[in-house]
């Protein structure tokens, strides 16, 4: 049941990330105006607003003008709802549930956002410190455990300050935007587990990696193409949350 409900509502929070991903690195209000088509800036009316769902019934297009609308759109909806309802099957504490619901709609709208803009939006990334903190403190307390959050704040400030290091070695390679994006998802990684935490890392610089390569074997890019590195960094922790133990231990027993 709760995994059917997370389900559900990530379809909804879908259909408003929708909206973040557009107005947010364009600096504009995310309530007003109220959704529209860009064409005949016609308001969208509540029933053809229904994730997937509306987009289905309408074949793609404004009810009005009949502009066709991206498949983007239902697949960002879609997309959230499966990662709401994995997550809410992979953490056992309904109380740390919510922060790991957060979690998966920033993660969502940044990826996005950093491969449409290559930015990661301060207006995001700087409040999901103190919302994770709170979330994630609420849940330590409310399962009497203070362990995995003092793991968190650890997780937090170490993957912030490596990725600090990195940006100041080798300035190039990827921005501050990055460095703050780490220390989000060290916060939430150090909460599971520093298996977790390490494969994460690990993930973020080996899936970027391989997709660099590849570009220029294919000739897809060069070594001074500028890169989002957000989406790989967030491809690796989502990845971590759901097998980052079986992950560090298997790269464990190679290297040990």
């Amino acid at each position: 049941m709760v995994v059917a409900l997370a389900a559900v509502f990530g379809l909804l929070i879908g259909s408003f990330l929708n909206v973040v991903i557009w107005r947010v690195p364009r600096n504009v209000s995310l309530v007003s105006p109220p959704s529209h088509c860009p064409r005949c800036d016609t308001p969208i009316k509540p029933y053809d607003n229904l994730p997937v769902v509306s987009w289905l019934l309408l074949r793609g297009r404004c009810r009005n003008c009949r502009e066709p609308i991206s498949v983007r759109y239902p697949l960002v909806e879609l997309a959230t709802g499966v990662l709401f309802g994995a997550l809410a099957a992979r953490i056992d504490s309904l109380a740390a549930l919510p922060a790991f619901l957060y979690l998966g709609a920033i993660c969502v709208a940044l990826a996005l956002i950093d491969l449409d803009t290559q930015r990661l939006p301060n207006a995001i990334t700087l409040p999901s410190y103190v919302v994770g903190i709170v979330l994630l403190g609420g849940a330590a307390l409310a399962d009497g455990d203070l362990d995995p959050f003092v793991r968190a704040l650890i997780g937090m400030a170490a993957l912030y300050g490596i990725y600090f290091l990195l940006v100041l070695a080798y300035p190039a390679g990827m921005g501050f935007g990055d460095v703050k994006l780490a220390g989000v998802l060290g916060l939430y990684l150090g909460y599971l587990g520093w298996s977790e935490w390490f494969a994460g890392w690990l993930l973020g610089f080996l899936l970027g990696g391989i997709f660099g390569v590849a570009a220029i074997l294919f000739r897809k890019a060069s070594r001074k193409t500028q890169v989002p590195y957000g989406p790989f960094m967030i491809a690796g922790a989502l990845i971590a949350v759901f097998a980052g133990g079986a992950i560090a231990d298997s790269y464990l027993g190679i290297t040990v």
